[in-house]
Formats: C-alpha cells, sequence, structure tokens
C-alpha cells in the first residue's frame, strides 16, 4: 500500500455508508446484549461484556442524527480503540475494508466547516463513504461523563 492511499472499514447505518481507519478497528462481531448504563452521556447505548471487557456501546444514530430504532439480532459491533479506550460502535452491518486514494477523498472541511468527527467524503464507483475520526466521536465532557459512569474501565 502506497503513502497516497488509505484503509477503512465500511459499514451501514440504514442505507448510508460509513468508514473508520481499519488500523482502529479490532474487530467485527455479532450484536450482543447491551446493559444500559445510567448517568452515561446521551450517544452512550450503554455497555457490553467482550471476553471480560467491559465497553461501551456508541449509539451512532443518535450522532449522525439518523432515526433510531430498535437493535436488532442481525446488527453488529464494531469493535475499535480511540486514543483513550476501546469502543463499541452499533452498526447495521460491517460490510468489508476498501482502500482508496487520497485523490478520491474530498476533505470534510472543504464540504461542511465543523463537523469535526468527519474526516471527509470519498468518492466510489457506486456512491460515497463518509470517513470517520473515531478519536473525536466523544466531546471532552462525553469522555469524563462516560469515564465517571464506567468508573474508568
Amino acid at each position: 500500500m502506497s503513502s497516497t492511499s488509505s484503509r477503512v472499514v465500511v459499514f451501514t447505518l440504514d442505507d448510508r455508508r460509513y468508514g473508520i481507519a481499519l488500523s482502529a478497528v479490532e474487530r467485527v462481531v455479532r450484536m450482543v446484549d447491551v446493559t444500559p448504563l445510567p448517568q452515561a452521556p446521551a450517544i452512550v447505548l450503554g455497555v457490553v461484556n467482550l471476553r471480560g471487557r467491559v465497553i461501551p456501546v456508541l449509539d451512532l444514530r443518535r450522532r449522525f442524527r439518523l432515526p433510531e430504532r430498535s437493535i436488532a439480532l442481525a446488527d453488529q459491533l464494531v469493535i475499535a480503540r480511540t486514543a483513550r479506550r476501546a469502543v463499541a460502535l452499533a452498526v447495521d452491518a460491517a460490510t468489508g475494508v476498501i482502500e482508496y486514494a487520497e485523490r478520491q477523498a474530498v476533505a470534510a472541511r472543504d464540504i461542511v466547516p465543523g463537523v469535526d468527527y468527519t474526516e471527509g467524503v470519498v468518492k466510489l464507483a457506486d456512491g460515497l463513504v463518509l470517513i470517520h475520526d473515531l478519536d473525536k466521536f466523544l466531546s471532552l465532557d462525553e469522555e469524563q461523563a462516560l469515564d465517571g459512569a464506567v468508573g474508568g474501565t
């Protein structure tokens, strides 16, 4: 892979495609029971226990202002790492990994300035993929509230 290309894990929410850097993703697993977490930020659906690790589940629908829906057994969790913690992203489906050249991407700041967690948009032959920066998903206030809610795990 050359320095002018990137790899992202692509996932769907409704009929929209999103991506996060492959380097941030640990694995994709089937949906499991999510335990609600009192006092967690609104973006946090709850926590899951994966192989002895308690991991917060982020509600991407809420962050992206998509219509909310109940979690389905067919949904998946993308287990990923931010600079501070492991997180699980509740998605409809992880559809694979794509590699794209920098020239295929448009920086988010060139489209809509001020959307901090979106890095850009990749134009593919079959549509667009919004690329997100997982380290910017949670605001500082959300990080601190989550730390308090999970006891710093």
